[in-house]
């Protein structure tokens, strides 16, 4: 575990020099990591194959395989995140406040670099680079632990971004990979006060919670999304089928994918037998009430499939008879990640907007929107579900914390 300590602290050493590098040298080596990427696309799919044979034969889900799986067209994508976060705004040094006090003093908030963010991810190689290059941009050094499923394509990638760091005048461990994938690294990771300045885990609620619990550094949880559709009276048939089979079907394995569908009991009998026609043509399997069973054949919703982020092709299905009721279900269920209304009735979409406590609250569009990318943010490192801080998809400004610099002219308190 020394091992892991040792990695803090050298990214510790680095963070001052990224503290103070310009905008213009962090762009340049945003850029050459997105060349390096493109260049490097057969060493890094070689190295994806041996993490998917193993998830293979491991018996890992499809779905699960698919957020592994690095194809040339995701190493473009992840090229691609990068060189957006050139064009972004760079955080660093923008003033949030600033004013002149009676006496003669200036006083401004300033964004600073928090230092050392740590992250804890599970599966999704491309949140590597999405990470490193968001905190490159915003100062920040960075410590990167992911899972044993995608160690052989994380480690290519963190070894490219560090080569690409040292050919630019940068400090390497700027960007590290911590190798050991064991729980254990992850609770030294928690207690590296004075080493780690932000803690961020992204994956399943397991790994969340765990974090959250044993971590002595600030953490922002992230991710776990079991995301609604709430379709009401007032709704748009057409559209709501639309987003529907969007929210569930676009990419089921992440954590913004809706996972449970609630129909107004004015439209079910109408909407459902479309939806579920649709849906099941996706390979959906469907767990629904007594009242959506009534409607279509599908399997019984048990208590825990409510409460289940599946993460994969299966969607639980109620019918509601209010707004009211639908309100109370995704509070009793939900996890304040995404939740979605389809409504042309405007006072229900406000009720909806204003009583749901969630990060991102979507009216006539699909849940898959919650994402750093589609908001023009750049990549994310995460969508924080928490209320301090940060919320919602956290890009460059909420990598950030701010600094009171006070300019005198030799004032005194008296």
């Amino acid at each position: 575990m020394s091992d892991v300590l040792e990695v803090c602290a050298a990214a510790k050493a680095a963070s001052p020099q990224l503290a103070r590098t310009s905008t213009q040298v962090k762009n340049a080596a945003l850029d050459a990591m997105a060349a390096a990427l493109v260049d490097s696309r057969e060493r890094i799919i070689a190295a994806n194959e041996e993490d998917l044979e193993r998830a293979r034969a491991e018996g890992v889900s499809t779905a699960l395989q698919d957020r592994l799986t690095l194809t040339p067209e995701r190493i473009d994508g992840m090229a691609s995140a990068l060189r957006d976060l050139i064009g972004l705004t760079d955080p660093v040094g923008e003033v949030v406040r600033g004013f002149t006090l009676p006496n003669g003093l200036e006083v401004r908030q300033s964004r600073v670099p928090l230092g050392v963010i740590a992250m804890v991810y599970e599966g999704r190689p491309n949140v590597t680079v999405d990470a490193a290059g968001l905190a490159l941009k915003s100062g920040n050094a960075c410590v990167l632990r992911g899972s044993s499923t995608a160690i052989s394509s994380n480690t290519v990638l963190a070894e490219i971004l560090r080569e690409v760091l040292l050919k630019q005048g940068l400090p390497p461990d700027a960007i590290s990979l911590v190798g050991d994938t064991s729980r254990e690294s992850v609770k030294q990771l928690g207690r590296a006060r004075g080493l780690v300045d932000l803690l961020i885990p992204r994956g399943g609620s397991g790994l969340i919670q765990s974090v959250v619990t044993d971590s002595q550094v600030p953490v922002i949880e992230t991710g776990v999304g079991n995301c609604h559709v709430y379709v009401d009276a007032a709704a748009d048939l057409a559209k709501a089928a639309r987003i529907v089979v969007n929210a569930k079907t676009h990419r089921p394995s992440v954590c913004n994918a809706a996972e449970t569908l609630l129909l107004h009991q004015d439209v079910a009998e109408e909407l459902l037998p479309t939806v579920a026609t649709a849906l099941t043509e996706h390979g959906v399997e469907l767990r629904g009430d007594t009242t959506a069973q009534g409607i279509v054949a599908m399997s019984a919703a048990s208590p825990a499939d409510w409460d289940t982020e599946y993460l994969d092709l299966v969607m639980a299905v109620r019918v509601v008879d209010s707004l009211s009721d639908a309100i109370a279900h995704v509070a009793t269920h939900g996890t304040m990640h995404s939740e979605a209304i389809v409504t042309e009735d405007r006072a229900a979409a406000r009720r909806f907007v204003a009583e749901v406590d969630a990060a991102v609250v979507l009216v006539n569009a699909s849940t898959r929107f919650t994402d750093g990318g589609e908001f023009g943010f750049g990549a994310e490192i995460g969508i924080s579900t928490q209320k301090l801080h940060a919320r919602g998809p956290m890009a460059l400004p909420e990598l950030t914390t701010t600094k009171y610099v006070v300019e005198g002219d030799g004032q005194v308190r008296v």
